[in-house]
């Protein structure tokens, strides 16, 4: 294989470590250590899951949330089926730069490295202009694109650091620079007319992140890519998801029925948390090596047929 530098002299000899290779027996992200912010909402909580399930060592599963009940939960289950995954509940304003650095600091002291970053926070906001506030904007950008914009600033250094094999369950060595950092978002980030302004603008804001990634990240090792998802049924409906106070992540897949779920969507339906979370898994393993700067959309083919899936 030709030797083919980059700015940190890495080739591509020194990428394909056995320690990354997504064809590992005792699985495809075995002593991995990752970051997952929104962990306590089902679609991190589902991606939470999938890493535990291919073999991480560790998962610092973070939320903003203070109750220490959801992450006490995740952890419970998650180990009930994965118990050599260590799942840490991390309570941290995911806006906020200090929280990020203070997050990044507390990994590297704990196990000396970190391999991938899920950025999966939201915010839906009003439905219409009308009801749209400048500070329903800013708190759209700080919730969904901040996120992102501080694991890029600040995730890929401590991606590149390497390490010797660590003493607990599933650890393995660190021998060569990696990370993936994944940008979990929505289609409302690849057109306009999908749930309010605030909503589509702070969607796009997160994808642009990624796009910006590609540069900002070469010769470092890590790669970024987006989920762009579509109909996700993450059990809420129109009372749920508290449309005033815009909490939830993604529009209720009960805005549309099951009719016409069947009429717009490729797959007739609305998806699941755990279908998002497939696509983080492979997106943060070996098995995307060669992906970076990309959007997966996960909609059912949604798009494709009509792209006004969410009609206001």
């Amino acid at each position: 294989m030709a030797s083919n530098g980059n700015g940190n002299g890495q080739t591509a000899e020194q990428t394909e470590s056995q320690h990354f290779s997504p064809y590992r027996t005792d699985g495809k992200l075995y002593g991995f250590v990752c970051v997952v912010t929104g962990a306590t909402q089902p679609v991190g909580k589902a991606i939470v899951t999938e890493l535990a399930a291919h073999g991480a060592a560790c998962i610092y599963a973070c939320s903003s949330s203070d109750s220490n009940t959801p992450y006490a939960e995740l952890a419970t289950s998650v180990n009930s089926t994965y118990p050599n995954t260590k799942v840490i509940g991390y309570p941290y304003k995911t806006d906020s730069e200090e929280d990020t650095l203070a997050l990044i600091d507390e990994v590297l002291n704990a196990w000396g490295r970190l391999d991938v970053w899920t950025s999966s926070t939201g915010l839906l906001g009003p439905a219409s202009i009308t009801h749209t506030s400048p500070k329903d904007l800013y708190l759209a950008f700080e919730t969904t694109s901040m996120p992102a914009f501080y694991a890029l600033k600040y995730a890929p250094a401590a991606m590149q650091k390497t390490t010797p094999r660590g003493s607990y369950p599933n650890a393995a060595p660190k021998d060569t620079a990696y990370g993936s950092i994944i940008v979990v978002s929505s289609v409302a980030g690849t057109y306009g007319g999908c749930w309010g302004p605030a909503f589509t603008m702070s969607s796009h804001a997160a994808l642009g992140v990624v796009r910006s990634g590609v540069a900002v990240l070469k010769g470092t090792g890590v790669r970024i890519n987006a989920v762009t998802a579509g109909q996700i049924d993450v059990g809420v409906d129109l009372s749920g998801a508290e449309i005033k106070g815009g909490l939830a992540q993604f529009p209720p897949a009960s805005l549309q029925s099951v009719e016409v779920q069947r009429r717009n969507i490729g797959l007739e339906r609305a998806g699941r948390p755990e279908e998002v979370g497939r696509v983080a898994g492979f997106l943060a393993s070996g098995f995307s090596s060669y992906i970076t700067g990309a959007e997966l959309r996960v909609d059912g083919g949604a798009s494709v047929m009509n792209p006004l899936t969410v009609p206001v």
